[in-house]
């Protein structure tokens, strides 16, 4: 690392967070906890081991390891659970404060490579930029995680109120961008960096618009689900027309599955998540297709229409008979 960039780190580090003077066994010491407590914790939200000699922490890692203990201790969540809503929070941040930073990308390289500030001024603009950037997204983080967690608890209650059977299964859905990696081989950065933009924005208007949750992206690919069965085939048909008609994007195939899953950080685990995966590669261009199960729960809405395809064989599945679900005219 060289000095100028030392510099602007160690300036930006303290304008966040404090000055750095503690090493982890004193911050786990000083809020309470074993030694290895706290690494886990730490390691949990997605940051690297840090040499044990290396004092890297500062005040605000004691509050917030204190804070965390204060939860278990509490019994309002356990050990376990506290590390596994650290995981999901860790990754979910870890992307937005990327993206977030990106829209202030060109400001921090110039002030770094700027010949006219000395080391000490380049660190001290980096460290404003970033510290505008907190105060002026903190607040807008708050709301949207409010708004998330009202989303979360209201298909909690709806779940609740449906009959034992219909609980326990979710439809999942994934669709795919059609030949996107040679497509992205024949773009500039720019031009790839639309098409991913405008497959976002179909992904997450489509999605929540029909009560379903956007589970994650890929770039080329969304992992979807909703507790209703039509809302979640009405999805997969909205994806497939939304991308057609978009001139940049090329068409997305998709699959669509219903069963138990274990929810697992913010994800769905389970042979059914599975099986919608591989469905996806049954799929033609523009096309939706949907396991046996969620044919027949499908077969009496009007909205749509079924056409039966012959059997496919599906890798780690076996031999499985797939549905073509189109929008009934």
């Amino acid at each position: 690392m060289g000095t100028r960039t030392a510099d602007i780190w160690k300036a930006v580090s303290e304008a966040m967070l404090g000055k750095p003077e503690l090493r982890g066994s004193e911050v786990s010491e000083t809020a309470g906890v074993p030694g290895n407590e706290g690494q886990r914790f730490w390691q949990a939200m997605g940051f690297p081991a840090v040499p044990s000699e290396e004092a890297s922490f500062t005040r605000r890692d004691v509050e917030a390891l204190r804070f965390a203990v204060s939860l278990v201790e509490s019994r309002d969540v356990d050990r376990e659970a506290l590390l596994q809503m650290a995981r999901a929070t860790g990754q979910s941040l870890s992307r937005v404060a990327h993206t977030h930073v990106l829209s202030i990308a060109a400001e921090i390289d110039a002030a770094a490579r700027a010949k006219n500030l000395s080391n000490n001024e380049a660190a001290d603009r980096v460290a404003a930029l970033a510290e505008s950037l907190i105060r002026g997204h903190e607040p807008f983080l708050g709301y949207i995680w409010r708004r998330h967690v009202l989303a979360a608890i209201s298909q909690i209650v709806a779940s609740a109120v449906t009959s034992e059977s219909e609980s326990e299964r979710t439809t999942v859905g994934f669709a795919d961008l059609v030949d996107f990696t040679a497509t992205s081989q024949q773009l500039t950065q720019a031009e790839l960096a639309e098409v991913v933009d405008q497959f976002e924005r179909i992904v997450y208007q489509e999605i929540p618009d029909r009560g379903g949750r956007v589970i994650k992206t890929l770039g080329d690919e969304v992992m979807f689900s909703n507790t209703n069965p039509h809302a979640a085939a009405d999805t997969a048909l909205a994806l497939a027309a939304a991308c057609a008609e978009n001139e940049i994007l090329p068409d997305v195939r998709v699959g669509v599955a219903i069963g138990a899953m274990l929810p697992w950080e913010g994800d769905l685990y389970g042979p059914t998540v599975n099986l919608a995966h591989r469905l996806v590669g049954v799929a033609r261009p523009g096309t939706v297709i949907v396991s046996a199960e969620l044919a027949h729960r499908l077969e009496d809405d009007d909205a749509f229409t079924l056409v039966e395809i012959r059997d496919v064989k599906l890798k780690g599945i076996g031999r499985t008979k797939p549905w073509v679900l189109r929008r009934n005219s």
